[in-house]
């Protein structure tokens, strides 16, 4: 019987290709919807937003922290897929006692290429899988990182303040697009007071769409704490969705 080993390197039996998957994923959702999965793909979260044709059609389980089991089970899912960061462990461990679920473990852009590389198989997507990461090795080796390199603080969270550090997906899109994580000498998402941004002495403020909103009223707030530094509202999708 097929065997397959996620990201935590926990392995899963399935003993047919998966024919009604559940993603706890919003950007392994909108992969799922690239490879083509179409009506294989029964479930996903409330923030699974793309494709929007999936999100209004598609059952939503509840969110990428909340999955409600009872959802999942009207569903009757033979495959679930999740994150290590996205998915309570809890959750996870309650699904896996049930149903076949296959984990991501995501902190660069070569862990979500070798993400993409194991689906395909788990999936029986590996040719639309190599050529995605063909695609996206080219795209990634052509890119021409900034110069000079400018230091920079990446918001993902109000009240409190927080950024994301090293060890995070984010901070190695930073790195390849050039920026210098201003928060570097800290780890995944620390909370930071005023004091310890004006110290860190970023010269850029990126304020991303998600997790937290952040708008055009909130920019002020940070210009007073850093008033030298420019700053920019950005998509945060482009910098954390490990997708297509």
């Amino acid at each position: 019987m097929p065997t397959y080993t996620d990201q935590l390197q926990r392995t899963i039996v399935l003993p047919q290709p998966p024919q009604r998957i559940i993603s706890l994923v919003p950007s392994q959702t909108e992969l799922h919807h690239h490879w083509g999965l179409g009506e294989r793909v029964v479930g996903l979260t409330k923030f699974c937003i793309h494709p929007e044709t999936w999100y209004r059609s598609k059952t939503r389980i509840g969110g990428t922290k909340t999955v409600h089991l009872d959802k999942v089970a009207a569903l009757n899912p033979d495959l679930i897929i999740g994150n290590k960061e996205e998915n309570p462990q809890a959750d996870i461990e309650a699904l896996a006692q049930q149903y076949p679920v296959w984990m991501s473990d995501i902190y660069t852009l070569n862990d979500a290429l070798e993400m993409m590389r194991a689906l395909g198989k788990v999936l029986g997507t590996e040719s639309a899988a190599q050529t995605l990461i063909e695609q996206l090795e080219t795209d990634f080796s052509t890119l021409h990182p900034q110069q000079p390199t400018r230091r920079v603080a990446y918001f993902i969270w109000r009240k409190p303040w927080m950024v994301a550090a090293q060890g995070t997906f984010i901070d190695d899109l930073l790195q390849r697009a050039g920026w210098d994580n201003a928060f570097a000498d800290q780890t995944r998402y620390p909370v930071v007071t005023p004091e310890a941004l004006q110290a860190a002495q970023p010269e850029v403020l990126l304020l991303s769409s998600e997790p937290y909103p952040f708008k055009e009223r909130h920019l002020a707030e940070l210009q007073a704490i850093c008033p030298k530094a420019q700053i920019l509202l950005v998509d945060g999708e482009l910098f954390s969705w490990y997708g297509s």
